[in-house]
């Protein structure tokens, strides 16, 4: 039986601890590692897992957008291989409502052909990816395992 991973919410504990106002983000959006936008290209598709990792906006957090874009998300693609199908990234820049706090500074985006992929492309570098975090925010990211519909 298929089972909807719609919505499953998978937090990672870091040593790090979130407050509630925006932190300094910087760099550009655009992503070397594949495109800058969140939408489904051809390369996603319905019936994929989309891992998306955000990163709640915080008052006195940093979030290096440049060493995200141009580093982090080459290291993790790199470790995942070719079970990594493709990764994309949004730069946080206003709120839904004017005038309220930015919800994320940044939200990354893995796309794999099933959780058990991601699973096992994970588990041997989690530890590694964990660590590079430190490098580049202070953020906890929140990260959510969904299948895509459209």
């Amino acid at each position: 039986m298929k089972t909807t991973l719609s919505l499953v919410l998978l937090s990672i504990g870091f040593l790090f601890s979130c407050q509630q106002q925006p932190p300094a983000v910087s760099s550009n959006s655009s992503v070397s590692v594949n495109s800058s936008d969140s939408t489904d290209s051809p390369v996603t598709r319905k019936g994929m897992i989309k891992v998306t990792i955000l990163y709640p906006y915080s008052e006195g957090k940093h979030f290096d957008m440049h060493y995200y874009e141009h580093t982090h998300m080459p290291l993790v693609a790199t470790l995942m291989g070719d079970s990594l199908k493709a990764v994309k990234i949004d730069k946080g820049i206003a709120s839904g409502r004017p005038g309220e706090p930015l919800p994320f500074a940044a939200i990354g985006y893995l796309y794999f052909e099933r959780l058990s992929a991601y699973e096992n492309a994970l588990a041997p570098y989690a530890d590694t990816i964990r660590k590079d975090i430190a490098k580049y925010t202070d953020i906890i990211p929140v990260i959510q395992v969904s299948e895509v519909l459209q």
